[in-house]
């Protein structure tokens, strides 16, 4: 065999092993993604039946209802579309009804969400006092601006 062959067949061999462990590392990740879907995606059959994936919306106002033990069942609306979720575990400290929520679980087999994590979202106002500083210190040199002008 020349050496030019052989650098051809190394190179077709390393080839080979790139592209396996790129199939291994998307088919890796791709098991532990987990997308976000409105209501009105899941009522839309937009959403995976049988795999993990995180609904998001506001908890309806009226629909907490706290079972035996540590068990939760609520309702997240995108106000076009409800889906029932049960929780099993603690809430967290900022989830209230009428507020934003994330939900990461799978849907039942009898249509209810069933949730493995809840994650409630900040109010909406929040900005870290570094944008905030930013954002008035522009808006007080815009206005400066257009009183010059």
């Amino acid at each position: 065999m020349k050496a030019r062959q052989k650098r051809f067949g190394f190179l077709l061999v390393g080839l080979a092993g790139l592209g396996l462990a790129a199939w291994l590392l998307l088919s890796a990740l791709d098991s532990n993604l987990s997308y976000f879907f409105s209501p009105s995606e899941v009522a839309e059959n937009k959403a995976p039946v049988d795999h993990v994936y995180r609904l998001g919306g506001l908890v309806e106002s009226g629909s907490l209802q706290r079972g035996q033990e540590l068990t939760v069942r609520f309702v997240i609306t995108d106000n076009a579309h409800k889906v029932d979720v049960a929780y099993t575990g603690i809430l967290p400290d900022l989830f209230q009804e009428g507020r934003g929520v994330i939900a990461q679980g799978r849907m039942g087999s009898d249509g209810v969400f069933v949730a493995d994590q809840v994650l409630a979202k900040h109010d909406e106002n929040y900005m870290p006092p570094e944008v905030a500083e930013a954002l008035q210190k522009s808006h007080v040199e815009g206005i400066s601006a257009m009183q010059k002008l």
